[in-house]
């Protein structure tokens, strides 16, 4: 391993980058039978778990731009998956039956995504790295 290699491998920055990226790839594979990128379908489960949460709850559980949750459900109610309820200033997301209907493929689609790296990394490895990377990330956003 060159210098370089050995400076970019022990930098977060670089290393976490890299993580998301092969990761993200599991995940677009593992979702694929959904119709719905992995984001859309993580939108789209926590709407059919709690129907009526608003866009600002969605954005502060995905980690989110309200920009980026507005494009998302814009595409989702495109797609006939959920609606939009305005109830004052408030805009809450409902799952139309057919995304409610979605669900148990979404599911399918995360515990095929959760079985795929835990065959690689080994399941104690694979929960016990998600809990240290939520740790690190909810540390890292307070400072």
């Amino acid at each position: 391993m060159t210098d370089s290699q050995h400076l970019l491998h022990n930098c977060l920055y670089f290393t976490a980058n890299a993580l998301a990226r092969t990761v993200t790839r599991m995940a677009e594979e593992a979702f694929r039978p959904t119709g719905l990128s992995p984001s859309h379908a993580f939108l789209m489960m926590l709407v059919n778990e709690e129907p009526g949460i608003g866009q600002k709850d969605l954005g502060e559980v995905l980690q989110l731009a309200p920009s980026t949750v507005t494009r998302f459900i814009d595409t989702l109610a495109y797609k006939g998956f959920v609606e939009r309820r305005s109830e004052g200033k408030l805009s809450r997301v409902f799952p139309t039956d057919t995304g409610a209907a979605l669900n148990g493929t979404i599911m399918k689609a995360w515990k095929t995504l959760y079985v795929r790296y835990s065959e690689v990394l080994g399941k104690a490895t694979g929960d016990r790295l998600t809990a240290e990377i939520a740790t690190a990330s909810e540390q890292l956003m307070r400072s």
